[in-house]
């Protein structure tokens, strides 16, 4: 099967995958109006019994820790604010839709949840080390947790060429993304454009999603989210994948984004305590929210 041929597979089988529910697509149309309120999200997501009973599953759990029990949705959406809902709905609905696929099974696909769920919280400590808004941190932590969205289909429909890629990768101590670029003749990265543009899910989304791998182009200028979730990868594989620290000639990744987002390289991997600390609290998120 030619690159092509590969790629056409791909496309087909995202083509077939079900939209974004009508309340969520409802939902981010809300969020993105500046002169939304709570009420307006709660109208929205209480049509939906299911969706509500994530959401306040979610909130109610270890994750966020709350003192007292939350049992109304509007309460939550006033304590948590609009973007971090938006962020649970989205999150949620996503996972969700991945859920009950038989392919998505074994070591592999654990391996790919614990290191999305890792660059999901790296995601969430870098956004506190720049002072983002507490309302907005919440989307460092989804951006993170779905930056690899894409390697999903290609392990579903290609299982004996995943497994190829993983050899490859670690006999030529490659990135995953150069390995699938051998192997298939496209990355993970291009496949997340596809699945991101179906769903319309947002620039910024978009943005990390399609280049945490290549991050310095003019389109990341945009805004600083893509930039610190490349970084926030980066990090995270410096601490499971040390080796392709020491095999990298002049200047890393890491090296380039640490300097792009004014960090110092020992700053970025002091962060390593933090984020351990705040893995296994992540964990709920994944267990609530209904991973495949």
């Amino acid at each position: 099967m030619t690159p092509q041929e590969k790629l056409k597979t791909i496309q087909h089988f995202i083509a077939r995958m079900p939209s974004l529910s009508t309340t969520v697509t409802k939902v981010l149309e809300i969020c993105n109006d500046p002169g939304s309120s709570p009420n307006d999200l709660n109208r929205v997501i209480s049509l939906d019994p299911v969706l509500t009973g994530q959401v306040l599953k979610l909130i109610n759990s270890a994750y966020y820790g709350l003192p007292n029990k939350i049992a109304s949705l509007t309460r939550a959406i006033i304590m948590l604010g609009l973007n971090t809902v938006k962020n649970l709905v989205l999150a949620t609905s996503i996972l969700s839709s991945f859920k009950g696929n038989s392919a998505l099974r074994g070591t592999a696909v654990d391996q790919f949840w614990e290191h999305s769920l890792r660059v999901g919280v790296a995601g969430r400590v870098l956004s506190r080390l720049f002072n983002v808004p507490v309302l907005d941190q919440e989307e460092y932590f989804v951006t993170g947790l779905l930056h690899d969205l894409g390697k999903l289909p290609i392990m579903t429909i290609f299982p004996v060429l995943y497994q190829q890629i993983g050899q490859l990768a670690d006999e030529q101590n490659l990135r995953s993304f150069e390995a699938e670029s051998q192997v298939l003749g496209f990355d993970h990265c291009h496949v997340n454009r596809l699945i991101f543009t179906k769903w319309k899910l947002g620039r910024n989304l978009y943005l990390a999603a399609a280049l945490h791998h290549q991050p310095f182009g003019n389109e990341t200028h945009e805004a600083p989210l893509p930039l610190r979730i490349s970084l926030a990868n980066e990090i995270v594989q410096r601490f499971t994948r040390p080796v392709h620290a020491t095999s990298v000639t002049g200047e890393s990744p890491l090296d380039r984004l640490t300097h792009a987002c004014r960090l110092t390289l020992d700053h970025a991997l002091d962060l390593e305590g933090d984020i351990e600390d705040q893995v296994q609290q992540a964990r709920v998120f994944l267990n609530v929210a209904g991973k495949g």
